[in-house]
């Protein structure tokens, strides 16, 4: 909720919701390997992890849940480490 302040004693709350986003980014090599080893210092020192992704200011909470995904098809797999967190107004 943001309360916003239109002057004249009169404050209007907006609550601010996230517009829905499924965004896959490639990375370089070395440039994801730097991003690992920031993601598993945060981890490890139990502290808040912040990225930007395509142009948007993520922040993951240091209790997000941490999972391994792996998928198979008939002509590829993949694996994702995903972080996820219940969004808190």
């Amino acid at each position: 909720m943001i309360r916003i302040n239109l002057g004249g004693g009169v404050i209007v709350a907006v609550n601010k919701k996230r517009a829905k986003r499924d965004i896959e980014k490639d990375y370089p090599s070395k440039q994801f390997v730097a991003k690992l080893r920031r993601l598993a210092d945060c981890i490890e020192q139990g502290k808040r992890f912040q990225i930007q992704v395509a142009g948007e200011r993520i922040s993951v909470p240091a209790d997000a849940v941490i999972n391994i995904e792996h998928e198979r098809d008939n002509d590829s797999e993949e694996i994702e480490f995903q972080l996820k967190w219940e969004i808190k107004d």
